[in-house]
């Protein structure tokens, strides 16, 4: 298997699995662990456990490819890389809430090529490979185009110091009298299919690691949107912007003289 399509066949295979798995073994309230950044950026038992598992299945079926998780770190070093968020979407996990997510893009020489992102309560698997399009089961994404900023739904999510949340609060306060409203999800991966499937038009946030947008953003580019940082730059956790061309002009060029990527 060295094609996108066969990494994109075992990555889904592998990103349901993990699925079926946090929904058995969730309880009504999964054990904390530990805590990261703040008291607030949580991990449970399950965000490992799923890591490990999906650890697990690609060592079995691709022993010499590198990983980069949330929960454990980069190994390997080959030329093909597997980027894994085993639960996006950790606090909605938590509390029951539908928005969370099992995350798997998959990089060769640097270039995401397949990505899955396994939104496990709503049970909808998104998918893509680049060139080939995006997909929500056998539908064909496409993002919404032709909306301009004050008719635009924009998707947004927040830090957890408290801050970064200060300052994503102002900038927040600036943005709403602009835009047709808000939605706060709580996981990056969702929101970015999110505007691949039209049910939002745009999203922006600062903070999201790579292993949070990989596979979403994707998803997302190959639905026709645009993924981006500030000024020409790429996502990265500075900040992430999606929305389809022109609205990602009118969408940045709001939030540029905001200064998104300050920390109070």
């Amino acid at each position: 298997m060295s094609t996108a399509m066969g990494y994109l066949e075992l990555a889904e295979r592998i990103a349901r699995e993990a699925g079926e798995m946090l929904l058995a073994k969730r309880p009504a309230r999964p054990e904390v662990l530990a805590t990261k950044s703040s008291p607030t950026d949580v991990v449970t038992a399950l965000d490992r456990a799923s890591e490990e598992l999906i650890r697990a299945r690609i060592k079995e079926a691709r022993p010499d490819d590198a990983v980069l998780g949330e929960e454990g770190g980069a190994t390997g070093d080959g030329r093909v890389r597997w980027i894994v968020d085993p639960i996006d979407g950790t606090v909605n996990f938590l509390y029951g809430l539908p928005e969370w997510a099992v995350s798997i893009a998959v990089e060769v020489e640097g270039e995401v090529v397949a990505g899955v992102v396994n939104v496990v309560p709503r049970g909808e698997v998104f998918t893509a490979v680049r060139g080939g399009g995006a997909w929500l089961g056998g539908e064909r994404l496409r993002c919404n185009t032709g909306v301009p900023l004050e008719q635009a739904l924009i998707a947004t999510g927040f830090g957890y110091g408290p801050g970064r949340r200060a300052v994503q609060a102002e900038v927040l306060a600036q943005v709403v009298p602009r835009v047709r409203d808000i939605r706060r999800g709580g996981s990056a991966a969702s929101d970015l299919c999110a505007v691949a499937a039209g049910r939002v038009d745009g999203y922006y946030e600062r903070g999201p690691q790579y292993w949070d947008y990989a596979a979403g953003g994707l998803v997302a580019t190959e639905a026709g949107a645009r993924v981006g940082g500030l000024n020409g730059r790429p996502a990265g956790p500075d900040l992430t912007v999606c929305a389809a061309p022109g609205l990602f002009e009118e969408l940045h060029d709001l939030l540029v003289p905001l200064d998104p990527e300050r920390d109070a």
